[in-house]
């Protein structure tokens, strides 16, 4: 039986039920992205953004800043974009150059419209449990393992990485969902066996291949969220993308597995199209289209 994790056709769905939400609007939501620089990679994930926002039926904004902006002139953006009644959510895509203060920039974002879930009051709601809006990749994370196992209270899920980006955030979204969740990393004891014991296994630690077929239980939903270049075999000077998990062999132990690429990444741009219609209704005070619904 295949029990790879189709994330490409999760994200497809995902993106429909966006559409469908969209339809059921009297108003057509904005998204807005600042990109700066001419980051190859970065103007590649951008392009899809746009595409994606206004095939699902909304409305998208491009604002291109050189590399050489200052800070306070990114911060300037933001905050037009902030005042801007039109704008129901706002990305500022990262990495930003280095003369650039990622922290601070982020920190000028209205909650309202953080679409990317990083504010500190988008992390303070997670925290609280309150409404709020919830980063895309561990929201990406949380549909693709219920994708594959349906309703997921009480089992256990394991997250092997503690990063304010994916780690803490996908615990506590775990968490909602009634699982029982360990947080596990670098110092934890016996880190192979406490992998072992979950029902679900989230590898967000950034080394690729880390986890190999013997740190999984037999059976158990692994949600590989690692993106890694490593050169590749077959192609002098060529580089591939792995996971943080050793996929065949896992893949050979595992109920259900998540690939590299092909897994969560595609979900991170469909979350981020679900963020921008909840934000659109959160702001004009507006209940959530029941098809978003975790």
């Amino acid at each position: 039986m295949e029990n790879k994790i189709d994330g490409k056709a999760v994200a497809e769905a995902t993106r429909a039920d966006v559409a469908k939400a969209v339809a059921g609007l009297k108003f057509q939501p904005t998204l807005a992205v600042v990109l700066v620089g001419d980051d190859p990679a970065s103007q590649v994930y951008v392009r899809n953004k746009i595409k994606f926002t206004e095939e699902a039926g909304m409305r998208s904004l491009e604002f291109r800043l050189s590399a050489n902006v200052s800070e306070p002139d990114v911060v300037e953006a933001v905050r037009k974009l902030n005042n801007d009644a039109d704008v129901d959510g706002i990305l500022v895509q990262l990495p930003l150059p280095d003369h650039i203060d990622s922290n601070a920039v982020i920190a000028e974002i209205n909650p309202a419209k953080d679409v990317d879930g990083l504010t500190e009051v988008s992390a303070g709601r997670l925290v609280l449990g309150k409404p709020g809006l919830r980063p895309c990749t561990p929201t990406g994370s949380v549909i693709l393992a219920k994708a594959a196992l349906g309703d997921l209270t009480g089992k256990h899920c394991v997250v092997l990485g503690r990063s304010i980006l994916v780690g803490k955030p996908a615990a506590l979204m775990f968490l909602e969902q009634n699982c029982t969740v360990t947080i596990a990393h670098s110092r934890t004891e016996n880190l192979r066996g406490v992998c072992r014991g979950a029902d679900i296994l989230v590898a967000a630690v950034g080394r690729p291949q880390m986890v190999k077929d013997d740190w999984i239980k037999a059976g158990a939903c692994v949600i590989d969220v690692g993106i890694n270049r490593v050169p590749s075999v077959k192609r002098e000077g060529k580089f591939r993308l792995v996971g943080d998990v050793d996929y065949k062999p896992a893949k050979a132990v595992a109920g259900a597995i998540t690939p590299v690429p092909g897994g969560v990444g595609p979900m991170t741009i469909a979350c981020l199209l679900r963020n921008t219609v909840l934000a659109a209704c959160d702001r004009r005070g507006l209940p959530r289209p029941d098809v978003l619904a975790l």
